[in-house]
């Protein structure tokens, strides 16, 4: 493994901060730390014991070496690693950390697993160290999943001081439980879920929450910003506590969230060590490109806009890149880079790997520049701001494709718009206005820009990206209509 797996948007809590940490006289006994990455909107965790030096991973993601240095750092051995559930959005870390630490895996008693584990049954209880770790089987999200009550034994014996909670009980919302199945399955889920949460509110006020889900993730509806609660502000607070999930208004999903469970609960193939992708010449690049690679343009759409390689896909470098590159990006897509910076290299390799892409083939030495002193056909994505395209719509002289979620279009759009969420455009083709001009919006030009992208690559020619998007649109004063609205 690299050691630019570092590179990522890791944030980490450790000690007391946690409210799991107890300080001895001069010693710290039990430690708790907590890993958030953006891109995924994913929390993991790292709690353990330096007197026995052992250490429990919750719901690892794929490159571990952040949990590997934190135990290192701290002095203890990561002797146990556990999924909450399969995962259906990204890949998990657990099979790494087998090979790597020789972590013991934990699952789920009900879950059908690929790989060898500890089956842990509802109500069982680990030690890890002065860790009390309490199995609870907390279903909805998905049928196996399991959360874990923490106890720290130096301060009480039999009161918890958090909750693991997974993909269940979130900040200000609860897990989605649609992922799985037809109607008949989705409705059991629901009920699985309401009873999950009643049970997970049983919990004193004062414990901590801990989701997995948490702020970027799709597998919530309107998950809060913050990264940890207490069992007593979500009892008062969280409007999705008692209430129906509103399955009309869920984020739509990526394609490859498909893939993603299947794999985790068969047990994902370690990595090993990743090769660094090489900068290719223009000469190569192009070769490589014609041969059937696909060409992932990771700049800013202003950028791309300005000029790009034909047949690009363009999915700008920042904190959605991994799902809208899951989204376009076809299963196990040979892939070149083409990057603002060549810094950026190993943030998209990595996010790439976590969603089950193999390491690029390359990028582009020298950038657009370089392409473009070549010699080489250049492609341009029109940006067109709100004034012109209201002008134009107005018209009868193009039609508009919004690509946002279901509860945005329902939020207000613009009148007489065509809806076709970007994580279905590449499923529904079909739907999308095909006689005149065609002009993407999104809530800011980023996902639309992805959207349009796509509409090139597959052979749609007049598309438009909307400079600023809703948000502009709306601050100009221009025309909206809310469905249901009075």
């Amino acid at each position: 493994m690299t050691a630019a797996s570092r590179v990522g948007e890791a944030r980490s809590r450790a000690g007391v901060d946690g409210g799991c940490g107890h300080q001895g006289p001069g010693v710290r006994v039990v430690f708790f730390q907590q890993f958030y990455l953006e891109s995924l909107g994913h929390a993991s965790y790292l709690v353990g014991d330096e007197r026995t030096g052992k250490a429990l991973v919750f719901d690892p993601r794929r490159d571990v070496d952040v949990y590997l240095e934190a135990a290192r750092a701290i002095g203890v051995r990561i002797a146990y690693a556990a999924d909450s559930h399969g995962h259906n959005d990204y890949l998990s870390g657990l099979t790494e950390l087998r090979e790597r630490a020789g972590a013991e895996l934990w699952g789920s008693a009900v879950a059908e697993l690929g790989y060898p584990h500890r089956a842990l049954r509802d109500g069982e209880v680990v030690e890890v160290g002065d860790v009390g770790v309490e199995v609870w089987h907390t279903p909805g999200h998905t049928p196996e999943h399991i959360s874990l009550v923490l106890y720290d034994r130096a301060v009480s014996a039999d009161v918890p001081v958090a909750v693991l909670s997974g993909g269940s009980l979130l900040v200000g919302d609860v897990a989605r439980p649609d992922l799985l199945g037809g109607a008949d399955q989705v409705r059991e889920a629901a009920r699985a879920l309401r009873e999950t949460v009643d049970r997970l509110l049983t919990l004193p006020d004062h414990v901590l929450v801990y989701p997995t889900h948490v702020a970027g993730s799709l597998c919530g509806g309107r998950i809060g910003r913050r990264l940890s609660t207490t069992v007593g502000y979500e009892r008062l607070t969280n409007p999705a506590i008692g209430r129906p999930v509103a399955l009309g208004e869920l984020p739509a999903v990526p394609p490859y969230w498909r893939r993603m469970r299947p794999q985790n609960l068969a047990g994902v193939a370690p990595l090993g060590v990743v090769p660094e992708p090489p900068a290719l010449e223009v000469g190569e690049f192009d070769r490589r490109r014609l041969a059937g690679a696909f060409v992932l343009d990771t700049r800013a759409p202003e950028a791309f806009g300005g000029g790009h390689i034909p047949g690009a896909l363009n999915v700008g470098l920042g904190p959605a890149f991994a799902t809208w590159a899951g989204t376009v990006l076809p299963e196990a897509a040979r892939v070149l880079l083409v990057l603002d910076r060549a810094g950026d290299l190993w943030e998209a390799v990595w996010q790439l790997l976590r969603i089950g892409y193999p390491p690029p083939q390359g990028w582009l030495a020298g950038g657009m520049a370089a392409w473009r002193i070549s010699g080489r056909p250049v492609a341009f994505l029109p940006q067109i701001t709100v004034e012109e395209l209201y002008g134009r719509f107005d018209r009868g002289e193009a039609d508009l494709l919004d690509v946002r979620q279901p509860a945005e279009w329902s939020g207000g759009h613009v009148p007489g718009a065509v809806h076709v969420t970007g994580a279905e455009l590449a499923e529904r083709m079909d739907e999308v206005p095909g006689s005149r001009p065609l002009a993407v919006i999104c809530s800011s030009g980023y996902r639309s820009s992805v959207a349009a992208s796509l509409l090139a690559h597959r052979g749609r020619t007049g598309v438009h990206n909307v400079t600023g998007g809703m948000a502009a649109w709306t601050a100009a004063g221009l025309p909206v209509v809310t469905p249901g609205a009075r």
